[in-house]
């Protein structure tokens, strides 16, 4: 028994000793530090860190260290494009990911195309990102505004099928695909019955907010849309309370995050109806045994619930490594080829990379937030999301018939 431990010791020694000397695989993580995105970038940056010191802590990946290379977008596509090219080129990385404004992402996936590199899409919601402006080199781990729209809006149909609708909506690729997404499912096109109104991005003013909250006021509309993310939801839903909207209106955030939420706080959030890919408590409430273990061990390490900013950023890390292992090299071309229709499930139920757009196919959830006693009753006070609503991911997604169309009509090829 003492020699089999010695052997053992001996072997955990080298192994960590040939680790130290292997060169590292660098992977570039390209997210906001500043402005309004903030909340959501520094989520991806705790959760891709967790992922690369497991990683790290197994042996690496083919016995190569994971380091983890930032840099801050400041919300900004130009700047995007310009960290990732800085990335790849000066810092050598393999692979880029990151971002929470899809115009970001969708610059940033252009100038890692550029260069032979993968770009992973976190937080990047608006078709185009897969859609229109897709290439092979772009991989979105998150939904896209139809995935959605569609699992949103089957639930508002039977909610709210008959009620009149305003929408405010952030003025960029993102805004205006989420708004085109949920008016086509919820068969609320006609803008003279459902008005709506555009905000600036990425420099909305509170008085911007305040004068688009005061027209859904007067149009006597019972569901209010706020298609704005980030730091912009939060000033907008803070302006809508003062005003009496969220007791006379229901509040619907298409894309609701852990972290929008908190921002807030639960005694105005709750009530509010929006969707998400993945919430923390989704893993207890299906048992999904390895979503359990990062949940734990997110919270554990951060005194913090993750976000599902943070599950795609890990989840990110751990698609790459594992496919990179598939390849036996991290050659672009052969990395896509083990990514394309590839299936996992490591967070939730299971998902899969689809191989003509890249979009990742999964279940869309619609949650709504819950009573102030229930958020506050958790350990970390982030109780906030009770799961009313799915779709599984291949009813919510487009069909490739309906992705050819939207690429013919914006003068693309029909494959990437």
């Amino acid at each position: 028994m003492k020699l089999r431990t010695l052997l053992l010791s001996a072997m955990i020694l080298l192994t960590g000793s040939a680790m130290v000397s292997a060169e590292a695989l660098k992977l570039g993580l390209n997210y906001p530090q500043t402005g309004r995105y903030k909340d959501q970038g520094l989520q991806q940056r705790l959760g891709a860190y967790l992922a690369v010191d497991e990683i790290n802590q197994a042996g690496g990946v083919m016995g190569q260290p994971l380091e983890l290379v930032i840099r801050n977008t400041r919300g900004e596509p130009e700047q995007g494009a310009k960290n990732t090219a800085e990335l790849i080129d000066r810092e050598r990385v393999r692979m880029v990911f990151g971002g929470v404004s899809s115009a970001v992402a969708i610059a940033s996936g252009k100038a890692a195309r550029d260069r032979d590199r993968l770009y992973f899409g976190t937080l990047t919601y608006s078709n185009a990102t897969t859609g229109s402006e897709g290439h092979r080199y772009m991989f979105r781990e998150s939904t896209n505004a139809w995935m959605t729209a569609k699992a949103l809006s089957q639930y508002l149909n039977r909610h709210h099928a008959d009620e009149k609708f305003f929408y405010i909506t952030s003025d960029y690729t993102w805004g205006w695909s989420v708004e085109e997404s949920v008016r086509k499912f919820s068969n609320t096109g006609d803008k003279n019955q459902h008005a709506g109104v555009k905000t600036p991005f990425p420099r909305a003013l509170i008085s911007d907010f305040r004068s688009a909250l005061e027209q859904a006021q007067a149009s006597e509309a019972k569901v209010l849309m706020l298609v704005l993310f980030g730091d912009d939801m939060v000033r907008a839903l803070n302006i809508a309370h003062e005003m009496g909207l969220t007791q006379s209106m229901q509040i619907v955030v298409p894309n609701l995050t852990l972290g929008m939420a908190r921002q807030v706080g639960p005694s105005i959030m709750e009530g509010v109806v929006g969707a998400a890919p993945w919430v923390w408590n989704l893993p207890y409430e299906n048992n999904y045994p390895r979503g359990k273990a990062f949940v734990e061990a997110f919270s554990d390490r951060y005194e913090m619930r993750p976000s599902s900013s943070a599950a795609s950023a890990y989840s990110i890390v751990y698609q790459y490594k594992e496919a990179v292992e598939r390849a036996g090299t991290t050659n672009t071309n052969a990395v896509i080829r083990e990514l394309e229709d590839h299936r996992y499930s490591l967070l939730k139920d299971e998902q899969y990379w689809r191989a003509f757009d890249h979009q990742n196919v999964q279940t869309v959830y619609v949650v709504r937030i819950k009573p102030r006693e229930t958020v506050v009753a958790d350990e970390f006070s982030s109780d906030y999301f009770e799961i009313i609503d799915f779709l599984p991911g291949d009813d919510a997604a487009q069909t490739r018939a309906e992705w050819e169309q939207r690429r013919q009509e914006a003068g693309k090829p029909p494959r990437l």
